[in-house]
């Protein structure tokens, strides 16, 4: 079967995974175990032979593409892992309705870390590290080669399947986890997570169509919702605080009737800049080059909703009232579109039914090239909120209490004295433009969180074969 790419973790990630290694749930009852052993002994082990199977379990709550993902490398880490996904509707259905059903899975022109993190508006910083170094767009589009997904990239740098159908990136994945053995569990909710004193997590699951409760013991969990509050609340249970989400790459409702006869109309390049009345500062993030779609609400295309991801949090403050500058011909000074013009009036019929271009004053042409460069649109509104769009918010990456590692994609809980490995990947305060970069978000941290946990896995399962060998002999 195809490979995944090793991950070389760095030694201070490797410390923090040490210290984050969960507390030893098959222990001997003496410090040493002999072939002479007591049958109170064997009793002992064999209870932890019994309790193996939760012992080495891991949870993910959210059957996305960061849960999937991770739930795939831990199981490909940890054969013997018992891994459960729960996912409260069904599993990858925004993968399924990406990209207007294509599946947009990463961006192909941005191959370099430090570039990479410049699209993510939160995260930018913590991520220009070594975070898509360990797994970056080229391992992504490796990844899904290798599982017979053939993939294209476009003139843009979005990378969807041949088949422009997002079933072919479903089907690889919900198909290689049930290979290799991973339980998927659609229709149940994670409503909740304790830890018992011994060092167990004991998750709730609810099955909200019928009287249904369980609870499951596990030694791992990941949590990767994306932005439904069920991961907000599972955070929140374990003391992390909360960024409140907001709406992040929406279009403009812009009641302009000058844009009415174009709806429809898509400008292949354009330069957009945002003003919010109560911001001074001009942040060259609000302003952006790229296409732009007239729509009969207002306006949409990359270009907008880019603008709309760095200025999430700004325009729902001042409740999406803004002010849009476009510029139709950013490649033309102004000074040349009124040469062009004056050069121009004469070869062209009529304007407005009974006025012709010679006859229009010079001070005229100035004004519909000053209208080309600088049009001012009044945003009064987002548009609709689409169910595959992200949220700016989350748990926030600089928290005071806890240590946010970029090399393991994960937040490290410690309670009670003692260490848990509970993994938030997904609910942080992370999102990107649109053109494939959160779901290239999705692989790695989904991949860095499975690695780190079936790593760790792995390491406790070679610390208990002595005593497995004992209770078989």
């Amino acid at each position: 079967m195809p490979q995944w790419p090793s991950l070389q973790l760095p030694a201070a990630a490797a410390a923090a995974a040490r210290r984050a290694t969960p507390f030893a749930l098959c222990r001997s009852s003496s410090s040493s175990v002999s072939a002479s052993a007591s049958n109170q002994d064997l009793v002992a082990c064999s209870w932890q032979k019994e309790d193996e199977a939760e012992a080495q379990s891991l949870v993910v709550v959210g059957g996305g593409a960061a849960g999937v993902y991770a739930s795939i490398r831990a199981k490909s880490l940890a054969p013997h892992l018992n891994v459960l996904v729960f996912d409260k509707g069904r599993f990858l259905s925004k993968v399924k309705i990406s990209g207007g059903g294509r599946c947009n899975v990463t961006n192909g022109h941005h191959l370099e870390p430090l570039g990479m993190a410049r699209n993510y508006p939160r995260g930018h910083k913590e991520l220009r590290g070594s975070f898509f170094k360990n797994h970056g767009p080229q391992d992504t589009m490796r990844w899904f080669s290798d599982h017979g997904v053939e993939l294209k990239t476009e003139d843009d740098g979005r990378v969807f399947p041949v088949t422009d159908n997002s079933a072919s990136i479903v089907d690889c994945l919900l198909n290689e986890a049930r290979r290799l053995g991973v339980s998927l569990q659609a229709g149940k909710a994670v409503t909740g997570a304790s830890v018992t004193e011994n060092g167990k997590f004991v998750v709730k699951v609810e099955k909200r169509t019928v009287d249904f409760v369980d609870h499951v013991n596990a030694k791992y969990v990941l949590v990767a919702t994306g932005s439904s509050q069920q991961g907000y609340s599972i955070a929140a249970q374990f003391g992390h605080s909360i960024i409140a989400p907001v709406p992040s790459l929406f279009t403009f409702k812009i009641t302009d009737k000058r844009l009415a006869d174009l709806s429809g109309v898509t400008f292949p390049i354009v330069k957009a800049k945002l003003k919010l009345d109560g911001i001074k500062r001009s942040a060259p993030e609000l302003t952006q080059i790229g296409p732009m779609l007239v729509t009969h609400w207002g306006l949409s295309g990359p270009v907008v909703l880019r603008l709309s991801a760095w200025g999430a949090r700004e325009l729902h403050q001042y409740n999406y009232q803004a002010k849009l500058t476009v510029d139709f011909i950013p490649d033309i000074h102004i000074e040349d579109v009124k040469r062009i013009l004056f050069l121009h009036k004469d070869h062209h019929a009529s304007l407005d039914g009974d006025m012709h271009w010679a006859s229009i004053p010079n001070n005229n042409l100035n004004t519909v090239a000053l209208r080309l460069k600088q049009w001012m649109f009044e945003v009064v509104a987002k548009g609709q909120f689409k169910d595959e769009f992200v949220t700016a918010g989350g748990v926030p990456l600089s928290e005071e209490r806890y240590t946010f590692v970029p090399e393991l994609a994960t937040l490290w809980i410690s309670k009670r004295k003692i260490d848990l490995s509970m993994t938030v990947v997904q609910v942080l305060n992370v999102d990107g433009v649109t053109g494939g970069f959160n779901f290239q978000n999705a692989w790695t941290g989904g991949y860095i969180a499975g690695t780190s946990i079936g790593t760790l896995a792995s390491s406790n399962m070679r610390q208990q074969q002595p005593y497995l060998q004992l209770d078989g002999s």
